[in-house]
């Protein structure tokens, strides 16, 4: 028997040779054997935020999404639990919902009108009910967990444990008042760009000052390690420590108080997950233009002192949430230059538009920044796939976390697959 070592696979070879404080070569952001490479051993490994409970409220609720090639559907049952499923009909392989939302009584399918309910089972098999078991042709289940309202998915055979993010994470989110809210507004976008530059775009704000002039009013982390000022310092330690005694009284507390980003993720699987609350800047609750409070307050929280809660899990989600409303951005490979990206507004149940809130005030902070992300990051692959471009360092005081980012992305790559 001849033994094989894991470092004869191309795709393990070639990460393996990336060195350390240095950008990616080219053809992990636009070569189709990368792309497979990290649908098979990123996506279909990992835990994926799929979307909001609060987006499928009622029994027969349904989204969809993809994965690479994988079309999924996200249903809620009569008994009120969410499942997902391969949305592909057992018969002869149908995709069952075409439409990106719905309500369903039962899900049918368009080739054949197989009928199954919302839990999966079998249930109708026109003209072949006398001929096969139904009982083993049931939906193809895809696990799922539901962390305060978000919705994650693993379409691994053998997925990973899911109690340390939600041990850490939950504490945390809960006030926030998630599985107690309603989308507000939603906006899809298709990104000409790899998902990896997306990822690496959020994980830096080197790029802040000079792109994102709404964001670098509210914030402190586009200040780094090497433009601090001692003033600065003081004045950040001296506004966690008043935010911290305000914040007592609703049991919250700032979990990172340093200029810059905080760091994450980490280079082990179990740094797919990052949450903290950190300070807006004097004069923003909320991050908004003015940084006013635009919305009613959120979940159990009794003012609007409370900084700005983020939520973090690769490969494909990050969250900003302030006092009034929860903004997410949930990433989806189409192919090895493409990414669909969708913004979704959150806002409390009770919260009515035009009454409680506008859009108007609600959207542009995110919106703007989000957009101006998206051009950078087209822009980026348009040089990236470019036959000029060569690997370029990363600056240790400001891209750390696009280190870690890509750090932990090669380390999924390299695993010894089962």
């Amino acid at each position: 028997m001849v033994f094989k070592s894991k470092y004869s696979d191309p795709i393990t070879m070639a990460a393996g040779a990336c060195p350390e404080w240095q950008s990616l070569p080219g053809d992990f952001f636009s070569s189709d054997t990368f792309h497979h490479a990290d649908i098979d051993r990123v996506w279909r490994k990992g835990w994926l935020f799929a979307g909001f409970s609060c987006e499928i409220p009622k029994a027969g609720d349904y989204f969809t999404l993809k994965v690479g090639d994988d079309p999924l559907i996200v249903i809620r049952g009569d008994d009120g639990v969410v499942r997902a499923f391969h949305n592909v009909c057992r018969h002869r392989g149908t995709m069952l919902c075409s439409e990106p939302s719905g309500s369903a009584r039962q899900l049918v399918c368009p080739y054949h009108q197989w009928v199954y309910e919302k839990k999966g089972k079998l249930i109708s098999c026109r003209g072949m009910q006398e001929e096969i078991d139904t009982k083993t042709l049931g939906l193809s289940p895809v696990r799922t967990e539901d962390l305060c309202g978000f919705i994650y998915l693993n379409l691994a055979k053998e997925s990973s444990d899911f109690t340390a993010a939600k041990e850490t994470i939950e504490p945390i989110l809960r006030p926030q008042g998630i599985d107690r809210s309603r989308v507000a507004k939603a906006i899809n976008y298709i990104v000409q760009a790899n998902w990896k530059l997306v990822w690496e775009n959020n994980r830096e704000c080197y790029h802040c000052n000079m792109n994102h002039p709404q964001y670098i009013k509210a914030n402190y982390d586009h200040f780094n390690t090497d433009d601090t000022s001692d003033e600065l310092i003081a004045k950040i330690k001296a506004k966690s420590d008043q935010n911290n005694e305000a914040w007592g009284s609703q049991k919250l507390a700032v979990t990172h108080q340093d200029s810059g980003m905080a760091p994450f993720p980490s280079s082990s699987n179990e740094g797919w997950f990052s949450i903290n609350r950190t300070l807006l800047t004097d004069g923003y609750v909320s991050e908004t233009m003015d940084g006013k409070q635009v919305a009613p307050l959120m979940g159990d929280y009794t003012d609007n002192s409370v900084g700005t809660l983020r939520l973090r899990t690769v490969p494909n989600m990050w969250c900003h949430a302030s006092c009034d409303h929860v903004v997410s951005t949930r990433l989806l490979p189409i192919d090895k230059t493409t990414t669909e990206v969708r913004v979704i507004w959150l806002v409390d149940e009770k919260a009515e538009e035009e009454k409680d809130y506008t859009l108007e005030k609600l959207m542009p902070f995110w919106q703007l920044t989000s957009e101006q992300d998206w051009k950078l990051c087209e822009r980026a692959q348009m040089g990236v796939q470019s036959s000029g471009y060569k690997p370029g360092p990363y600056s240790t005081h400001k891209e750390y976390n696009v280190e870690r980012f890509v750090r932990w992305y090669l380390n999924q790559l390299t695993k010894v697959k089962k």
